[in-house]
């Protein structure tokens, strides 16, 4: 079964509901597993919790089967999503558009590598997936 990974906002932004909507049409589509990951930021003193994560999802939403609600804390956004993505050999991780302006910069500072999607599926073997921002 695939395995899905999409970074959201608590509360839930409308990015992040857009974001997530077509992330769970994936996974309905692919019968796969869904990982849905909230990075409580360290600078930002927010403690988000998975219950309330879950919550949040599932009062826009309704109940969601083959989903897992996780919930990390780091000082990157990116660096927390990247952990993820390895962690659960995601196939798919599914961003809105505002995350790849972050997500270039921080590889380009670290990494000197000015394309994300070729170094993700270079590194993570996995479909990277923008949403938004047309």
């Amino acid at each position: 079964m695939d395995c899905i990974v999409v970074p959201v906002r608590y509360p839930l932004s409308m990015h992040s509901r857009e974001t997530l909507a077509e992330a769970i049409s994936i996974a309905d589509e692919n019968d796969a597993e869904l990982t849905v990951l909230h990075v409580n930021l360290y600078q930002n003193g927010k403690d988000v919790t998975r219950a309330s994560l879950r919550r949040a999802v599932e009062r826009e939403f309704g109940a969601l089967s083959n989903t897992r609600f996780i919930v990390r804390s780091g000082f990157l956004i990116e660096e927390s999503i990247l952990n993820e993505a390895v962690a659960e050999e995601a196939d798919v991780v599914v961003i809105g558009h505002k995350q790849i302006g972050r997500l270039r910069r921080i590889f380009r500072r670290l990494y000197n590598e000015p394309d994300i999607e070729k170094f993700l599926r270079a590194r993570l073997s996995c479909e990277i997936v923008t949403v938004g921002g047309d």
